[in-house]
This record gives C-alpha cells, structure tokens and sequence, in this order.
C-alpha cells in the first residue's frame, strides 16, 4: 500500500520559497546610495559652497553613491537577486542623487539653471512615459541612456571638484556637460518615440 504525500507543498508556494528576499547586498547598496543623497547635498551647500574641504568630501560621497549605482544592478542579476523593493528604490536612488547634485550646483550659482530644469524634465519625463506604456511592454534602457548616465556622471563629478579656477578643469566640465545635456535630449525625444511605438503597437489588430 503506498503512503499518501505528507503536506505536499503547492507548486506555487514551492516557487515562491526560492524567491530572493528584499535583504540582500544589492539593495544593501542602493540604500547606501539612499542615505548618502542627503550627506552629499550637506557637504555640498555647507559655507556655501566656498570650503574645498567640503567639496571635496561631497564629491569623494558623489563618487562611492556612483559606484553603487554600476554594481548593485550587477550583482541582483548575476546572483538572482533582483526584487520589487530594489526595482523601485534603484531608479529612485539614481535620480536622488543626480538630481540633488544639478539642483545643489545651481543653487551654488555654478551652473545654469535651465541646464538643470532640461535635465530634470527628462528624467522625470522618461519615468512618467515608462509607467505610461507599463501595461503594453517594457522599455528597457538604450546604449544611448547608459552614455547619457557617463556623462552626466563625469561632468558632475567634475563641476563637483572645488578647483574650477584652473582653466583646464573649467572647460573640461563645461565639455562634459555639453555633451551630457545634448545626449540627455536626444535619448529623452527617442524614449517618447519608443512610446509612441510601443503604444501604436499595442492597439493594432492581430492578423
């Protein structure tokens, strides 16, 4: 006589046995990146601006919040970590701290203020046509997103460091952000057109 299954577990609920949990390194790190937005603009904006000490503390906390941001996505893919918590706290982090840094530097009279508000509408544009099409499909970053994140990064980093008075740092950033600011409009008007697509798709009839 064979034996019933003592409490067979559901094949769903196996399933969800083997789900990662929100406490993992990757999202350790985007929470780091969380936290360090408010030291960053504290350093940033204290005495003003004027205290190359500060500056260079705020940018030293610019740079490590950066460097999260390149492996924490990394490491939820290679080890099966990716979640809901760090799906919505990753790009929020990202965006925190980018925008603080734009927003701190044209508080600081450092940089234009319509450089900033371009940059901002973009970003936060971009998100709102993410959810837009969310129930049609996905839009995944562009190579042109991932340079747009290099170079706001650099020229960031760069207008960040208190020693603008050299010539050559000077117009090295001023380079970077051009170049951050022109690729930031570019893939802004691509991500609409993928939209538009992606929505235009999804309501044609099937054949």
């Amino acid at each position: 006589m064979t034996n019933p299954p003592t409490n067979p577990v559901p094949r769903a609920a196996a399933g969800s046995l083997h789900a990662p949990s929100a406490w993992n390194v990757a999202n350790a790190l985007t929470v780091l990146r969380l936290i360090l937005v408010p030291l960053f603009v504290w350093l940033l904006l204290r005495d003003g601006g004027a205290d190359d000490g500060n500056r260079l503390l705020a940018t030293a906390a610019f740079v490590v919040a950066i460097v999260t941001d390149r492996f924490d996505g990394d490491i939820a893919r290679r080890w099966n970590l990716v979640t809901n918590f760090g799906k919505i706290a990753d790009p929020i982090a990202d965006k925190a701290l980018t925008g603080a840094a734009f927003i701190g530097l044209s508080l600081l009279g450092e940089l234009p203020w319509w450089v900033t508000v371009v940059v901002m509408v973009r970003e936060w544009g971009v998100t709102a046509l993410r959810f837009w099409v969310i129930r049609h499909g996905v839009m995944p970053a562009s190579r042109g997103g991932k340079l747009k994140t290099v170079l706001q990064a650099i020229a960031l980093g760069l207008y960040l460091l208190p020693w603008q008075s050299f010539a050559v740092l000077h117009w090295t950033a001023i380079a970077f952000m051009g170049a951050a600011v022109i690729v930031t409009i570019v893939t802004g008007l691509d991500y609409v057109g993928r939209a538009l697509r992606l929505r235009a798709a999804a309501k044609r009839p099937l054949p």
